[in-house]
Formats: structure tokens, C-alpha cells, sequence
């Protein structure tokens, strides 16, 4: 490959907002995951029953769809989860291939304590934008996201 052409690759306009959007994210993650460390929870089971609280249970195709877990490891998640008796599998009445995942009683206890927790934890640095700022980042987000 001839430099002329690797060069110009490095110098693409956009590489800046692509890191910085890449580092935004690994910043946020890291701070959401340090939420967790007096919890039983991992960032990805946590995800989940915040994504189950307050419904009447969703199937794994509603719950991939709406988290950031992949569909080989959401499997795994919802076993452990399973094994902590904080969700449970139901076999949907009309259509006995479908599958609702829902909290049980235990995990509707875990929800109300975690979630509120994680949202103030959350709370204290999104305050820190103002609402105008704040503002303008999910009209960007949002610009980039549709690009994709």
C-alpha cells in the first residue's frame, strides 16, 4: 500500500469524533461498572432486570433488542440470573416457542433497591451538564447513531 494513501486515511476528519465518542463511551462504562461493586450484580445482570423492572417480563429478543448484550451471551446472563432466583423463563400461553424472561419476587426486590441506587449514581455526574448541553450531546448522539 503506497504511504501517500495511509496517510491520508490518518488524517480523515472525523478520526478526532470517532475517538472521542469511543473514549466517552469507555469512560461511561468504566463509572457505571464501579456503581456495581457493593452489589451481587454484574453491569450485564444488572442490565437486565433494570430492562425487566416495572413490566410484566419481556422475551430474550425484547431484551436484546434493548440492552447492549449480544444474543450469545444474554443466554448465559438470564442462566445466572436464574441461578440467583432473581428472574425466571415462562412459557408464553398462545405460542409455546415463545419465551418471557420475568423477574421473580426476590428480583423485584433487587430491582427497587439497585435501580434507584444506580440512577443517583448516575444523577451526580449527567447534573453536572447543563440543560442546554446536555441538550445538544443527544441531538448529536442521536445524528451520529443514524448515520450507522
Amino acid at each position: 500500500m503506497k504511504p501517500s494513501i495511509t496517510k491520508a486515511a490518518a488524517n480523515e476528519k472525523f478520526l478526532p469524533l470517532m475517538r472521542e465518542l469511543a473514549r466517552a463511551y469507555q469512560a461511561f462504562a468504566a463509572y457505571d461498572a464501579l456503581g456495581y461493586r457493593d452489589s451481587d450484580l454484574t453491569t450485564a445482570q444488572a442490565d437486565v432486570i433494570f430492562t425487566l423492572g416495572n413490566t410484566d417480563g419481556r422475551t430474550f429478543k425484547e431484551i436484546g433488542g434493548r440492552t447492549l448484550i449480544t444474543k450469545g451471551t444474554l443466554t448465559g446472563v438470564i442462566d445466572r440470573l436464574e441461578q440467583k432466583d432473581l428472574v425466571k423463563r415462562v412459557t408464553c400461553t398462545d405460542d409455546r416457542r415463545c419465551v418471557l424472561v420475568t423477574l421473580t419476587a426476590k428480583g423485584k426486590r433487587k430491582f427497587g433497591k439497585e435501580f434507584p441506587r444506580q440512577i443517583a449514581y448516575l444523577k451526580e455526574r449527567f447534573d453536572r451538564l447543563s440543560d442546554a448541553d446536555a441538550q445538544a450531546a443527544l441531538r448529536s448522539l442521536k445524528k451520529i447513531r443514524e448515520l450507522f
